[in-house]
């Protein structure tokens, strides 16, 4: 006979919330932000992996592989201007005036691309090219800045996993999109219209997430709240454990620019034999790349990230790409030929897009909500954004002076890597020692 004095019973999962717990443990009345996170994401990412991949077609095919690295470095000149300006507006506005500013202001400036194509202005590829870095990385830092204010520590390291996935769906789609785009034989202008598109469509999702998570009185303050005064630079360089990050994202792209560059390279020079249908070429090139990398992406974060992050926490987390760029640069400094250079670099950008994006993210959860935001755009843009800086300087000196090839670039990232994976054991004790001296004050 039940007790008189028991008392109500525990929520029930939804279908909604058993659905998704295929994935990871989700909670009563978790189900609905998640999903419209995850269809957030997703949108971000289909509609960058059309751009991506026109990017990176008009830039080889018309300009060069190394003409692309150049263009990386570029793009950090650029951002040191762009972060004391989201600081400065950050301060000043709620996260939902923020973040709608942010993306109108890149369906703006594509939409002025999809004028520049139309008209053939010079130079309309490296500059095209340098937008589409900074929009990548500020939209998706942006999203992970929302994801880490609405999500304390322990429900985000539960559900971060799920919202990813959306990431990786979202890149294989955006690259089959691209394939039968080009395949259709349609111009640039045509095909940027599709991401304009998906970026409306993200307008709407997230002003549904932050309707739902506003109903509360503590977390509608919170969401009409400015961030305190304070920019995302001088924010990095006053913490021990954000410099340490800073630095993490620097190694890790000198190490994937280089990568990038032992591929388009290697990819240039195969489609160097196709003459006029060059370009043609590395459209294909470039999107079979893609789709196989993302598709690969896919069934990791869905199947592994979850457990990876239950069982070896964020240190396991966050060295599984280094363990894997180890590897794929050991088999090509060994004189691998095109194909596996393809499948190691798959293999790279693959755990990039799945494990260590969601490690990237997590590494936030128990840091100040200003820092949520501001450095987190400093080193999702900036810092990043360095490192390909420094690998387009590498790049110049010793391929363009000293030739450098393809297995004298993996011999160099594996050096880095080294480097790399001291620093993750090192960052991996100071989250777990920040997570428990800031516990107690992380966000609802």
């Amino acid at each position: 006979m039940a007790s008189a004095t028991a008392g109500p019973a525990p929520p029930r999962l939804g279908v909604l919330e058993r659905g998704l717990s295929v994935f990871s443990e989700v909670r009563p009345g978790e189900g609905g932000t998640v999903v419209l996170m995850f269809f957030n994401l997703l949108t971000l990412l289909l509609g960058y992996y059309v751009i991506k991949t026109l990017r990176d077609t008009v830039i080889v095919a018309r300009l060069g592989a190394q003409v692309k690295a150049y263009a990386s470095a570029v793009m950090a000149l650029v951002l040191m201007g762009f972060i004391p300006l989201y600081g400065w507006v950050a301060s000043r506005v709620d996260r939902v005036k923020l973040i709608f500013t942010l993306t109108v202001f890149f369906l703006v400036t594509l939409e002025l691309f999809v004028l520049g194509f139309a008209t053939a202005a010079p130079y309309i590829e490296v500059v095209f090219f340098i937008w589409v870095g900074i929009f990548n990385l500020t939209t998706v830092a942006q999203f992970w800045s929302l994801a880490n204010d609405l999500y304390r520590k322990e429900s985000g390291e539960r559900l971060f996993p799920i919202i990813a996935i959306g990431a990786t769906l979202g890149s294989p789609l955006g690259s089959l999109l691209a394939g039968r785009l080009f395949g259709a034989g349609l111009s640039e202008v045509v095909i940027l219209q599709a991401p304009a598109a998906l970026l409306l469509l993200q307008l709407a999702l997230y002003g549904w997430i932050n309707t739902r998570e506003s109903r509360g009185p503590e977390q509608a303050r919170r969401a009409q709240e400015p961030l305190a005064v304070g920019g995302g630079f001088a924010l990095v360089l006053s913490s021990d454990y954000l410099r340490l990050l800073a630095l993490l994202m620097v190694l890790l792209n000198i190490v994937n620019t280089n990568g990038n560059f032992i591929l388009d390279s290697s990819l240039e020079s195969a489609a160097a034999a196709a003459g006029a249908g060059k370009t043609a070429a590395l459209g294909a090139a470039y999107g079979s790349f893609y789709l196989y990398q993302n598709i690969l992406g896919v069934l990791i974060q869905a199947l592994l990230v979850s457990h990876i992050v239950k069982r070896f926490g964020i240190i396991g987390v966050l060295l599984g790409l280094p363990l894997v760029s180890f590897g794929a640069y050991g088999l090509i400094a060994a004189g691998a030929g095109l194909t596996a250079i393809r499948w190691a670099k798959t293999a790279e950008n693959a755990t990039d897009y799945s494990v260590m994006n969601t490690g990237r993210q997590m590494v936030w959860l128990p840091t100040r909500r200003e820092e949520k935001y501001k450095a987190k755009q400093a080193v999702d843009t900036f810092f990043v954004r360095a490192g390909d800086t420094l690998s387009g300087l590498l790049v110049f000196v010793m391929s363009a002076h000293l030739g450098l090839r393809a297995r004298g670039f993996a011999v160099l990232n594996l050096a880095v890597v080294v480097v790399w994976i001291a620093l993750v054991l090192l960052l991996g004790r100071r989250y777990r020692a920040l997570a428990a001296a800031t516990s107690d004050a992380a966000p609802a």
